[in-house]
């Protein structure tokens, strides 16, 4: 049987001083109420010697406050990849002194109704909303009147609601395109992956690409339509190449596709970067595996979750858009023209 809870009340008897100045230093008030440097250091004491745990039960029914944050998600808890997302928002919470609960729907509208109400069970403070891939939302009724931040998505309101954070693709397609012509590409650039108007990373990187080639007075070649995975990219790329495509550099959408046409080249006994450079995005484990190793846009997943904490348990602002910066990856898939 455990040992019964130690009180504040003992704790103010250890240390000789009232109740409420013992609450008021172990809420860190000491200063706000002139509590002196000795009293407050006999409380701190005590407490550490007799091992106090506040009651945060009570407390939160007395200040309605329960320092908790619910992270809902379809299958990012789940994900090997997106997962850091997790990471960066747990750290984020126990830098502010949150508890983080983590619930997966895998997109199932009524796991999600009953997730959601266990949460507001439990009197969760705030929620983040999360998607695995950007894209669109309609945020969930029992959410209306609760502080939320929208991670990896977004709503088609005219004027957000809520905060979302999400990639900046755009700028992530306008940098892999810099990186190519500052490479000395300026012909012979294919897209290799289909650039679906419904998937919004594909869309956002293809507009970002085209706006990066544009201002340097470049023109893609074409696009080799595919699947973004590894075979269908194999067999796209290498169908291209039979018909006689000469790519000097191909833009993956993302590492799948830029597996898949590896062996493509590879195959074709093409060499990567000396005869065909390749730039890719997410910077999965993948992108590091390849060899030689592979050029990628990083998804900022760790920064992603962080932010939206912040935004959630900071200061109160106007709802946006918050587009976080994607990193580009140098590493051996980019070489001169051949």
């Amino acid at each position: 049987m455990p040992p019964p809870r130690v009180t504040l009340l003992q704790v103010a008897e250890r240390a000789g001083v009232s109740r409420s100045t013992a609450s008021f230093v172990l809420a860190g008030r000491h200063l706000d109420m002139r509590i002196s440097e000795d009293a407050r250091q006999r409380v701190l004491r005590a407490a550490q010697e007799l091992d106090y745990r506040p009651n945060l039960m009570a407390r939160s029914l007395r200040t309605k406050i329960t320092k908790t944050v619910a992270l809902v998600s379809d299958t990012l808890a789940s994900d090997p990849y997106a997962g850091r997302a997790i990471h960066g928002a747990l750290a984020a919470a126990v830098a502010r002194g949150h508890l983080l609960f983590i619930g997966e729907t895998e997109g199932n509208a009524t796991v999600e109704k009953k997730l959601i109400s266990d949460f507001l069970d439990r009197q969760v403070d705030a929620f983040i909303y999360a998607s695995m891939f950007t894209r669109h939302v309609r945020v969930p009724n029992l959410l209306k009147g609760h502080p939320v931040v929208l991670l990896n998505c977004l709503t088609r309101a005219t004027k957000p609601v809520h905060h979302s954070v999400i990639p900046d693709e755009v700028t992530a397609g306008t940098g892999a395109a810099a990186t190519l012509v500052e490479a000395g590409h300026s012909a012979g650039i294919y897209l290799v992956g289909t650039p679906a108007e419904h998937v919004f990373a594909g869309r956002e990187r293809v507009a970002g690409l085209r706006s990066g080639f544009a201002a340097a007075g470049v023109k893609m070649a074409g696009t080799i339509e595919c699947d973004w995975w590894p075979e269908p990219a194999y067999e796209a790329v290498s169908a291209a190449l039979a018909r006689g495509v000469t790519p000097r550099a191909l833009v993956c959408l993302n590492d799948r596709v830029a597996l898949g046409t590896y062996q493509a080249l590879r195959e074709a006994g093409l060499s990567v970067p000396g005869e065909v450079s390749v730039m890719s995005f997410d910077d999965s484990d993948m992108a590091a595996w390849l060899r030689p190793q592979l050029t990628s846009v990083a998804l900022p997943h760790y920064e992603l979750g962080w932010k939206a904490v912040e935004l959630l348990l900071g200061k109160s602002e106007e709802p946006a858009i918050h587009r976080v910066s994607m990193p580009i990856r140098m590493r051996a898939s980019i070489g001169k023209p051949a």
